[in-house]
């Protein structure tokens, strides 16, 4: 039967609450089934967790499983200590094999005490040795729940293979085949399998031309792989070369929405926080702004020494200070553009460490067009509504060009310098940025002002 998604999420919620209210279980039993188990997650979520585990509870096993799977870890951790222990198990020994490993790395000991409790021997030494491999890793992100075959096989024994172990498999579409010994040889789509005649052995319609990661490759290295080869499916090796594992797309979908959710935070000057933030206490909230934030105060004081350095030339001519926040701002706000560019052409793949003097010519020249143009239409808003003297416009408009200038190229060679150092581009964005123009665009301010401007 087809799943429909919520068109109308407040309707929808209120016809099943009133069902739950009635306690017409039967019919809430029924509406519910028809939806996909990602609106029957949300759903269950929005309810107190005794109706929550009563919904769940009415669900057929095999969504149960699904919404299960789906669910932010800390309602998971509620369910799991509402259930009774058939339950669990019946949950755990349904998941994929990925999803229970990501289970117990999210639990705290004593779910997973329950958990283990409700494995058999050989699944709590097969899940032990996987969560031995680094958090991020691929071998942390890896299902073993892919479809195996043998070069001799024929097409006829491998679509066999297919039909007894492909519905406990993540997926059947992609097929690898390995030696004895477990080593990748190479891969065959289920296309190829169906349209061959059955006699045809896999070795001549396997694709050895196969591309695989490490065990231990950082799950942002995965990421990109799968993001520059379009791939669904990815096999995952171990230093031999043998075959431990799959990884899906869909895990790597979350995998990149962290990354993209770390960059974020790092470039707003903040420590990552991998909760939820309505989940997140304001102590670990603060905790995590605080510590960037008191950097940033104190490189800037660098500015009210700057100023203080240049205190007779401000007091002299007091109209110098009327534009000191647009030239500030002009500079932070050019800096920010060509570091956010930057950084997302180095997280995408698009610019790499090599491109560092290819980078500086084309903010070069991108700055020159912008600050000229800025310049010209501040000098005339300056001199017409400011109605300030024509050297003070002059220096003003100039003091712009440079800023813009040097904000654009130091904005675009901060990140890639980062990622040269094996540091994080993204902590090269935003504040810092700011921070560093706003300094140098004071020093050009103030000294094209010393010999512009007569006293």
């Amino acid at each position: 039967m087809n799943k429909n998604y919520l068109r109308n999420e407040s309707a929808i919620y209120r016809k099943m609450n009133d069902l739950l209210i009635k306690k017409d279980y039967e019919g809430l039993q029924n509406a519910i089934s028809v939806y996909n188990p990602v609106d029957i997650r949300d759903y269950i979520e929005e309810l107190d967790l005794t109706e929550a585990i009563l919904v769940f509870r009415l669900l057929k096993k095999e969504d149960a499983v699904e919404v299960f799977s789906k669910m932010e870890k800390d309602v998971k951790y509620r369910f799991l200590k509402g259930m009774t222990d058939s339950e669990i198990k019946y949950i755990i020994d349904e998941l994929y094999f990925d999803d229970r490993v990501d289970l117990m790395e999210e639990m705290p000991a004593g779910i997973v005490k329950n958990i283990l409790r409700n494995t058999n021997e050989e699944e709590r030494n097969l899940m032990n040795k996987f969560l031995k491999y680094p958090k991020d890793s691929a071998g942390s992100l890896m299902t073993i729940e892919y479809v195996e075959l043998k070069e001799f096989m024929t097409t006829e024994e491998a679509l066999e293979i297919i039909k007894e172990t492909g519905d406990d498999k993540v997926t059947v579409y992609t097929c690898y085949v390995t030696n004895e010994t477990k080593k990748l040889l190479g891969f065959v789509t289920l296309r190829r399998i169906i349209t061959a005649r059955s006699k045809t052995k896999i070795s001549e319609l396997m694709d050895e031309d196969v591309i695989s990661v490490h065990t231990l490759d950082d799950q942002e290295i995965v990421a990109n792989v799968f993001n520059k080869y379009g791939f669904v499916v990815m096999p995952v090796v171990d230093s031999e070369g043998r075959m431990t594992g799959v990884i899906t797309v869909d895990d790597i979908l979350e995998v990149m929405e962290q990354e993209a959710t770390e960059d974020f935070q790092r470039m707003a000057a903040m420590i990552p926080q991998e909760e939820e933030y309505l989940d997140t206490s304001p102590f670990k909230l603060a905790k995590s702004r605080v510590a960037w934030l008191l950097i940033l105060m104190i490189t800037a004081t660098f500015t009210g020494q700057i100023m203080n350095h240049y205190n007779t030339l401000i007091q002299s001519m007091i109209v110098l200070n009327m534009f000191i926040p647009m030239i500030m701002d002009a500079g932070g706000n050019s800096g920010s553009q060509s570091s956010t560019l930057i950084i997302r052409g180095l997280a995408t793949g698009e610019i790499h460490t090599r491109d560092f003097f290819k980078v500086i010519f084309k903010e070069f020249k991108v700055s020159i067009l912008v600050g000229f143009i800025i310049a010209l239409v501040n000098f005339t808003k300056v001199l017409l509504f400011d109605r300030v003297p024509m050297d003070i416009a002059l220096l003003i408009s100039v003091t712009l060009m440079f800023t813009i200038t040097a904000a654009k190229v130091i904005g675009g060679i901060l990140p890639i310098a980062a990622k040269k150092l094996k540091m994080d581009p993204a902590i090269m964005a935003g504040p810092l940025i700011t921070t560093v123009v706003d300094t140098l665009s004071l020093i050009i301010y103030f000294e094209l002002a010393s010999h512009f401007i007569r006293i």
